[in-house]
């Protein structure tokens, strides 16, 4: 059990490891197209390389506070589970979307979802745990 409470922690390190990678893609994608810095079009190959680690980015912005509230004021077991979900999803979403842009939809949606339910489930949590200090009376 004490090691589900390390897995938003985990998460977290892969989700870096996750964007040092599709940052990689878009190097080596630059390289191979002869797109230059700082151009962000070129060849198709290269802008979806560019839009991968752009929307991965963009999704981890959001993901990151979700997964940490939900796991510090839910449970950090089940946080981490869905976080992991996210992150499978994250890498289908690059993979499908470096092969074809068509091919993103549903990894892009699955993922979202659960960084929906993380964000809810975080700010439930929150709320909840301050009406419970609010009704509390407290000594002064």
């Amino acid at each position: 059990m004490f090691m589900l409470t390390l897995l938003p922690a985990l998460v977290t390190a892969l989700t870096v490891f996750l964007l040092l990678f599709t940052a990689f893609k878009v190097g080596q994608a630059r390289g191979k197209h002869s797109v230059k810095a700082p151009a962000i079009s070129g060849h198709p190959d290269f802008e979806r390389a560019w839009r991968v680690q752009m929307n991965t980015l963009e999704a981890s912005v959001m993901f990151l506070p979700s997964l940490w509230l939900a796991g510090h004021f839910g449970n950090p077991g089940i946080a981490g589970i869905l976080g992991l979900l996210w992150l499978l999803a994250r890498i289908w979403y690059a993979a499908a979307y470096l092969r074809d842009a068509a091919r993103r939809h549903m990894p892009f949606t699955i993922g979202l979802l659960l960084t929906v339910m993380l964000a809810a489930w975080g700010l439930i949590a929150v709320l909840h745990d301050m009406w419970l200090l609010a009704a509390v009376p407290h000594v002064g």
